[in-house]
């Protein structure tokens, strides 16, 4: 549980690095690659060491439709979903992000009614319908007090989440194959590399190290601390209390954020924004108990 908790709250640090970047005049195309690109090397060993024979056990060779599922998932999973997050929180703050990204569990269950035609109980609906009041409850506050230009963030933050939840989806029987950590490494090393790419088709190369030193410096803790690091803590969890109550210990990421977003960024700690947090937590919750 505490390694669950602690790559909870590395996770939801990630909006608080990206909206401190962006006060240094990047842009998302540029911050999106530097995060890529530091982090990269590490994923690179992930999947080494995550793929490498021992005397235990033999990893299953990748085949031809094993790379088509990668890519697929590299590019919806993290390439898209990430570039869609920092794109959108150029416009909205950390807490609304984060509260926004949290509904994944609920927008995994929509595409299972859409593409697979599974009924949605009547306590997972009443859940998801918990979950989107407090979403909007914090958004409709956020309008009034920053302008229109919330809902184009909103929007894409959004997408980032149902893109992610695209990966989840379609996940499921890859991981089953070759293993969590070795997917993970293999479709976030796609993701860098599609990222990577943008930048140096739409934007200069020079571009990327005159930038402010600090927005290097949040970059590379972006990279580790907030991208990495959780990635790994989060696996060993699920490997000592399985992934139901490492689920669990996520529910403390949208009040790691609000917490943060409040003391780091000057964000306004308002009876809207605890009411909201409050029901996505106990929508999702409800939604994660009917579904175990």
């Amino acid at each position: 549980m505490l390694l669950a908790t602690l790559g909870a709250v590395a996770f939801s640090g990630k909006a608080i690095i990206v909206k401190l970047a962006y006060r240094h005049g990047v842009d998302a195309v540029t911050l999106i690659m530097l995060r890529m690109l530091f982090a990269l090397p590490f994923f690179l060993v992930m999947t080494w060491w995550s793929g490498r024979p021992t005397d235990e056990r033999r990893p299953p060779p990748i085949t031809g439709g094993d790379w088509l599922g990668i890519a697929w998932l590299g590019l919806t999973g993290y390439y898209l979903a990430s570039f869609l997050d920092f794109a959108g929180l150029q416009f909205i703050t950390a807490s609304l992000e984060r509260l926004i990204l949290y509904l994944n569990p609920t927008l995994v269950l929509l595409l299972g009614l859409v593409i697979f035609r599974r009924a949605i109980g009547r306590r997972q609906a009443m859940g998801m319908a918990i979950s989107y009041a407090g979403v909007l409850m914090v958004f409709g506050h956020e309008v009034t007090l920053q302008g229109t230009h919330v809902a184009l963030g909103a929007l894409l933050v959004f997408l980032s989440a149902v893109s992610y939840a695209m990966y989840l989806f379609y996940s499921g029987e890859m991981v089953q194959r070759l293993g969590s950590m070795r997917l993970v490494g293999l479709a976030t090393s796609v993701a860098c590399v599609l990222c990577i790419t943008q930048f140096v088709l739409l934007r200069p190369l020079e571009v990327a190290w005159n930038v402010a030193p600090e927005v290097i410096w949040l970059s590379i803790l972006n990279a580790t601390l907030c991208t990495v690091v959780p990635v790994m803590l989060v696996m060993m969890a699920i490997e000592r209390i399985g992934s139901g109550l490492a689920a669990q210990a996520g529910m403390l990421g949208p009040m790691s954020t609000m917490v943060m977003g409040v003391v780091i960024l000057d964000e306004p700690f308002t009876p809207w924004l605890v009411g909201g947090t409050v029901l996505v937590i106990a929508g999702v919750a409800v939604c994660a108990k009917k579904a175990g």
